[in-house]
């Protein structure tokens, strides 16, 4: 099996992290850009699997498309799908075909296309024909499920002959990355209106855009992380910006509470160690990829912490849920639902020279979430190639800190 050991390492040596750029800006820039007919220049692109395949499989003109494990571009390329002109059959691993789409899909079919399972109904692979009339410019769909689907249906409505009108039914969720996508649509010339819960495009096309793509705020999640762990500790990530358009820089937010100031420069931001509150409650609603980093921090450094928002962690590249309460049980961490929608962490954490394993279940935010506890204790990271997903030069990164002990 694939392994990396990483040393206890309390210290951690001041550095420039060169962040990976974002893949959830990247992926909404190459369908825009695809829609308008590749009418613009998009720079910084991220070196993120998910990225690469989708800018692959926007390129290609093979009949099946094959995403492999990227969610986003399964969800994106599936709804992108319906402007074309010839059929496509979208695919990916076993884990894929394990992740819904039936809530997408049959939002698809209502406006007109015609989408078949060729597997198990509701779950990919999927073949895909073109839209030839559109039947209906309104839509309702749940907000609770997957901020993806809407994303990936607001992205195609100004290229719709009829528009559309989408009504988000009940609690939305992960609200800042379909803020994110109309504000970039916005940037490439669309104009939307969202009232109450209900988002109106117009049919319009889409404009040349100069974009250039921030770094990724998720990303630098993992170094707040190594900051808050270590015991001492001071690094700067470069590329991101104070007024982002991505929700998960909540993370400065958050991690004020847990030991970690930041101070915004020209070129990114500072982060150094300070004193940490006792106790954290969020909610995870807006910002569920940051949900496994903090769990893991506020364990490891004993704060009862309190979460909800959770829902859409069960069915991520892996049952993160799960996943998490398993890896923080080997350091006497408990992630407990004591009523529903709500977790706590309760920890009865003490370092020790003991080497742990950590499985990742081929997920990338596993390993990144856990790697930070290196500077409490050594621990083995399983598979930990899984970053390539969307942070490949992570652990270069983690070597370039020159851990002391």
């Amino acid at each position: 099996m694939d392994t990396k050991k990483l040393p206890h390492s309390p210290k951690l040596k001041s550095v420039d992290i060169p962040l990976e750029a974002s893949k959830s800006e990247s992926n909404r820039a190459l369908i825009i850009n695809a829609i308008s007919g590749n009418r613009s220049v998009i720079r910084n692109l991220s070196n993120a699997r998910d990225t690469q395949t989708m800018l692959r499989l926007l390129s290609s003109e093979e009949t099946t498309l094959d995403v492999l494990d990227a969610g986003t571009t399964m969800r994106f390329l599936t709804a992108y799908s319906i402007l074309g002109e010839q059929p496509k059959i979208l695919t990916g691993t076993e884990r894929m075909q394990q992740r819904p789409i039936h809530i997408l899909a049959k939002s698809l079919k209502q406006l007109g296309a015609k989408i078949k399972y060729l597997n198990e109904e509701g779950f990919p692979p999927l073949r895909i024909k073109p839209l030839e009339h559109q039947k209906t410019n309104r839509l309702s769909i749940r907000g609770d499920v997957s901020s993806q689907f809407i994303s990936a249906l607001l992205m195609i409505a100004p290229a719709l002959p009829q528009g559309l009108s989408l009504e988000l039914k009940g609690k939305i969720g992960s609200r800042p990355y379909i803020q994110m996508t109309l504000d970039m649509m916005r940037l490439f010339g669309v104009q939307s209106n969202w009232t109450n819960n209900t988002i109106e495009i117009a049919p319009q096309s889409y404009g040349e855009y100069p974009y250039m793509v921030e770094s990724d705020w998720s990303g630098a999640s993992y170094w707040y992380s190594f900051v808050a762990l270590a015991d001492e500790a001071k690094i700067k990530l470069l590329g991101l910006r104070q007024k982002s358009l991505q929700g998960d820089i909540a993370i400065v937010r958050i991690m004020n509470q847990l030991g970690v100031m930041s101070t915004f420069e020209d070129d990114g931001v500072v982060l150094e160690k300070i004193p940490h509150q006792e106790e954290l409650e969020f909610d995870f609603s807006d910002c569920p990829d940051l949900a496994q980093t903090v769990a893991v921090v506020c364990g490891i450094k004993g704060i009862h912490c309190r979460m909800t928002g959770l829902e859409s962690l069960r069915i991520k590249e892996t049952d993160r849920i799960k996943a998490l309460k398993k890896e923080l049980k080997k350091f006497k961490i408990k992630l407990k639902e004591v009523e529903e929608g709500f977790w706590e962490v309760k920890s009865k954490y003490q370092p020790s020279e003991e080497i742990i394993a950590i499985e990742t279940y081929d997920d990338h935010r596993m390993a990144m979430a856990f790697a930070p506890i290196m500077t409490r204790q050594p621990i083995i990271i399983h598979n930990p190639s899984v970053v390539n997903k969307s942070y490949p030069g992570f652990w270069e990164h983690v070597d370039k800190i020159r851990l002391e002990k």
